[in-house]
């Protein structure tokens, strides 16, 4: 079955054509990525494997042009991987709230589109956009079967106490505001490819998994369900990310509205999008620069480099508590599939509990790979993780049921 995963932001497009043959084999017949859609000068890379990448800059008005373009790519005779739009048999959307709506990927319905447009108040920057990613998709292929993957759906194993906030329950009830996680699709992905790696069973398991990238997450995950993670109502809950800030004392909220006179939308702005790496630093949010501006000394590069891991140490050794143990701690993303130092300074504050690090594997790893020694008492690995197989691969099962 060739699936076409989609994956849409408020003005890019993001995409991957793979051909599933069963279970996690596939085909990545192509990816490309629709950039400043509605801006005056609009790009698309296009990478169809096998031949040579194509670029091109054109305005782009909408996500219904970009769609087209896309679609336009996968059949062009030059660049192209297909005959004709009739070879695609389903579409995958990544989605990423879908509070307690969905606790599994969904076929898209005008029911399960009314629950996305209601969910549109947690995730304000992401659901908007995907929204237009499946009406685009509709318009150019309205009868190709859609399916919806949740970022939310696979944290819908938590526990109340572990999803409620200690506010007056009247809020639950009457806005919904709870913890929903996120990265869902990726702490699934990489926790089985993990245990699978590990030896483990996943049903009779006891798994960390860390997400570190520009947006950081962690989880814990017992007998294959997650337990907790650490992002919540929103994805600025938890570690300090690129942008983000995590964890803060609330009153910090209306005190720096007070004094800056900043509005609710102001200070969601500076929450999510001036903070993290990039405000302690002062000058970047990207790991590779501010390596580079740590090694030339910068101070307040090094503190939020220090911050990062402590935050990393400090809820992955939270969620040993939380599961009475662990088996496996598994590195993805980003940041937590390159950066070697970061893996090995996690490792290193667990030595207490028979932690060993395998140096040359560490520094090696490319590729899914065990880091730890031998002789450690936890399993430790670094897994690249793959949404896009995640979303296809519950495409699949969906539209192979209607």
């Amino acid at each position: 079955m060739i699936v076409l995963v989609i994956n849409c932001g408020s003005s890019s497009i993001k995409y991957q054509l793979l051909d599933m043959k069963g279970g996690d084999e596939f085909v990545l017949m192509a990816k490309g990525l629709v950039e400043k859609i509605s801006l005056p000068s609009g790009i698309l890379t296009h990478k169809p494997s096998g031949k040579a990448p194509y670029s091109v800059e054109l305005p782009i008005r909408d996500h219904n042009e970009g769609m087209k373009l896309v679609l336009d790519a996968l059949v062009d005779p030059e660049h192209g991987v297909l005959k004709s739009f009739g070879d695609i048999d389903a579409v995958g959307h990544r989605v990423v709230q879908g509070a307690s709506y969905f606790s599994e990927s969904a076929l898209v319905t005008k029911d399960v589109v009314s629950k996305i447009e209601a969910c549109c108040d947690f995730a304000p920057l992401h659901n908007p956009a995907h929204l237009l990613g499946i009406s685009a998709v509709k318009a150019v292929l309205p009868d190709v079967p859609q399916v919806a993957a949740f970022d939310t759906a696979f944290h819908q194993t938590m526990l109340p106490y572990a999803y409620m906030y200690a506010l007056p329950y009247e809020y639950y009830e009457k806005y919904g505001i709870r913890r929903y996680g996120a990265h869902g699709t990726s702490h699934e992905y990489v926790s089985r490819r993990g245990a699978k790696l590990a030896g483990l069973d996943i049903s009779n398991s006891k798994i960390i998994t860390c997400h570190i990238g520009n947006g950081s997450s962690v989880s814990a995950i017992l007998n294959g369900k997650c337990l907790d993670t650490t992002m919540g109502f929103t994805p600025l809950e938890g570690m300090i990310m690129g942008t983000r800030c995590g964890n803060i004392d609330a009153s910090v909220i209306p005190y720096i509205m007070k004094k800056e006179n900043l509005s609710p939308d102001q200070v969601t702005e500076l929450l999510n999008r001036k903070s993290g790496l990039l405000g302690l630093s002062g000058k970047t949010s990207d790991m590779r620069e501010m390596n580079e501006l740590a090694l030339e000394g910068n101070r307040r590069a090094k503190i939020a480099l220090k911050k990062l891991t402590f935050d990393l140490i400090k809820n992955v050794g939270a969620y040993i508590a939380e599961l009475n143990g662990v088996d496996l701690i598994v590195f993805t993303a980003g940041i937590g599939e390159h950066n070697a130092r970061l893996r090995r300074r996690v490792m290193e504050n667990l030595a207490y509990m028979g932690v060993r690090i395998d140096n040359a594997a560490n520094d090696a790893a490319s590729d899914e790979t065990i880091i730890s020694s031998p002789d450690s008492t936890v399993k430790v690995a670094m897994i690249p993780t793959n949404e896009e197989l995640v979303i296809a691969r519950d495409t699949v099962r969906i539209v192979s049921g209607l």
